[in-house]
Parts: C-alpha cells; structure tokens; sequence
C-alpha cells in the first residue's frame, strides 16, 4: 500500500512544472493558491533570485488570468508595485511569470511592534500605491493585510493583483469615478458590500482600505481619547453606503495625514475638550516653555520680595 505523504508527494512531483528549457532555475515553493503557484527561482542569465509564478492548470482561462494580471502590472510602474520581468509558457501549456522577489512580513505582522505613527506612515504609503492604481484605471478589489508586504527599510508593496480589473480612462473623464461589474470579489471583512453584487468603484477598495486601518489601530497602546478621531476615519471609509465613503483613497490618506500632523480630521467632530488636548498635544513644547517662564518669574517675584 501506499501512503498518503507518498502519494501527495508523486502528485506533487506529476505537477511540478518544467523550466528546464528556460533560464530559470526553481528553488522552492513561496505560496499556492487556486490559480497559480509561486516558487523562489534563480534567473541564471542575471545571477540573481526571482518569483516565478505559474498556473496551476493547464487550462486557457487560467492562462488568460495570469496574463491579464502581468499586464496590470506591467502598466503600474510605481514603487509600491512588484516589477514584472518576464512572461512565458511551458512545453505543458501552463503560463508562468517573472517578478521581483519580495522580501520582508506582512503588513500585520510588521506593524505588531512598531509605535502607531510608524503603523500609520506605512499606511500612508499603501494608500498612495492604490491611489496611482485607480489613476490608470485599475481596481484591486482584494486588498487585506495578507496582500501587503513590508520589506526592508520601510519600503511597502501592495501585491496578489489576480482579481484586479483594468478600465482604461476615456479622455476628459475622471478614471476614480467608473463603475466596474466583474463578479463578486474579494475577502470577507475587508469587501465592501457592493463587491457581493459583483460591482466595484474606486470607494470599494477605500472600504478595504478603511478595514486594514481599522486593523492597524485595533491593538496600539495609545489612549482612547487620542483614537476616537482616527476611529471616525476608519469608520467613515467602512461605511456601508459607499456615498457616504471618502470619494478616494486620495482624500482618505489626507485625513490620516491631517491626524499624524496634529490637525483636526474631516471624519470627527471634535469636543471642545478633545481640541484642547489636541492642541496642548501639538504645542506641547512652547506651552511647556512658557510655563517654566511663568514659574521662574514666580519665584524670582517670590524672592524679589523678600
């Protein structure tokens, strides 16, 4: 008999696509999901490591899906954007890709320890990676922390761009303002409600977006009272309507922005008391300087006195 590990790994061995014809050398597997396969490969002609992706069936639609996402993101030059650098086809008919090989955690798991401005800086640049994506008319419609990975030196990559859709901007229109039907997409808790119906806009990825600093800041040390405007934001980008969302990702980042200089967010009503706090928060150095003047002067007054 045979076991089942055994079995498993002939299976395996069976799938294992050949890249002997190519200068790619596969090392190991990095990820499976259910259209593709990603390995660490060596590119032999450059000397260095790469990601090569590869369909996990040989049928036409997959190939198509995997095309159509290295296209994506062939036309996504930003920072925030895993470069393709190659794509081909195997003697089995499978379709795979060439992209950097990203190294670093995931968003979630980067943020765990660090301090919640730091948690937001990154979020910042997430936002402005999406924001450049619905500029060229490309939606993701899966963003959740899992597909956001923070490497070295801070550098943040929004990846898994396989349920993206792409609408060319017609000349003269706002590419932020078209909706797009393609079937229902995304993860549950971070796709917003509309997605269910298979119809997606610019303000379905703010949801998920919304979500993931719904995330960020779920488990900081801060106090409440110093939360409750950011909440606002996390709250008004979730919100079930999507005309009451932030219009873009754009105008959502400015308002985290807003929070990270110290200024008063659009999505939160302060109370007299929570502006007096923000603003002692903000000029807490002069206001320190002025009373240490003001006890000198007491106590120069005190002995002068005398």
């Amino acid at each position: 008999m045979i076991s089942d590990a055994a079995i498993d790994r002939l299976r395996a061995l069976a799938d294992a696509p050949d890249f002997s014809a190519t200068r790619y050398e596969l090392l190991e597997p990095l990820g499976r999901g259910g259209m593709a396969t990603v390995f660490r490969a060596r590119d032999r002609e450059l000397d260095r490591d790469v990601a090569v992706k590869v369909t996990a069936w040989r049928t036409a639609a997959d190939a198509d899906r995997l095309r159509a996402e290295a296209r994506t993101l062939a036309r996504l030059e930003h920072p925030g954007v895993v470069p393709v650098h190659d794509v081909g086809r195997l003697p089995d008919g499978r379709v795979f890709t060439v992209m950097m090989l990203v190294r670093g955690d995931r968003l979630d798991a980067a943020a765990r320890n660090l301090p919640l401005r730091d948690r937001l800086r990154l979020f910042d640049r997430v936002c402005d990676t999406v924001s450049f994506a619905h500029a060229s008319g490309v939606l993701h419609r899966d963003l959740k922390p899992a597909n956001i990975m923070v490497g070295p030196f801070g550098r943040v990559f929004v990846l898994d761009w396989g349920l993206a859709v792409a609408q060319p901007p017609e000349p003269g229109s706002d590419p932020t303002t078209s909706l797009i039907t393609a079937g229902p997409s995304g993860t549950e808790g971070y796709m917003a409600p509309e997605q269910v119906a298979g119809i997606a806009d610019v303000r379905s990825d703010v949801y998920a977006l919304g979500a993931i600093l719904r995330d960020l800041i779920a488990d900081t040390t801060e106090g409440s009272q110093n939360l409750r405007p950011l909440k606002s934001v996390a709250a008004r980008a979730t919100g079930s309507d999507p005309g009451s969302r932030y219009a873009s990702a754009g105008e959502l980042a400015a308002d985290v922005r807003r929070f990270l200089d110290g200024d008063a967010v659009t999505a939160h009503h302060e109370t007299p008391l929570e502006r007096g706090l923000r603003l002692a928060r903000v000029y807490r150095t002069p206001i320190a300087l002025v009373l240490a003047y003001l006890a000198m002067r007491a106590v120069f007054l005190v002995f002068w006195g005398r």
